[in-house]
C-alpha cells in the first residue's frame, strides 16, 4: 500500500509541471490568468461572465451542501443517517 502511495505522489509531482501553459501560451492570455492553462484564454467580457456565473452556482452548491449536512431541516429525523444510525 506505501508503494502505491508513493508511485501516486511521484506521478504527481511528474505530471503538473506537464498541465502548466508554455511560454507562448503565457503571452496569449490574458493578465492575471497566465499559467493556468494551455490555448487561448478567455476572449471576451460574455466569457468571464459565464465563468463567474459557474463559481458562482458551485459555491452556493457547495454552501447549501454543508448547511444541510451539519443541520437537517427536518424536525421528524427521517433521514437517512438517523435510518442507518438506529438499525445498527
Amino acid at each position: 500500500m506505501k508503494k502505491h502511495h508513493i508511485t501516486s505522489l511521484l506521478f504527481f509531482f511528474i505530471c503538473v509541471p506537464a498541465i502548466w501553459a508554455c511560454d507562448l501560451c503565457k503571452k496569449n492570455q490574458p493578465k492575471g490568468l497566465e499559467n493556468i492553462t494551455h490555448g487561448a484564454g478567455p476572449t471576451g467580457p460574455m466569457d468571464y461572465i459565464i465563468s463567474w456565473v459557474g463559481v458562482a452556482i458551485v459555491l452556493v452548491t457547495l454552501f447549501l451542501f454543508i448547511k444541510y449536512l451539519v443541520k437537517p431541516n427536518d424536525a421528524k429525523h427521517r433521514q437517512i443517517k438517523n435510518i442507518v444510525v438506529n438499525n445498527e
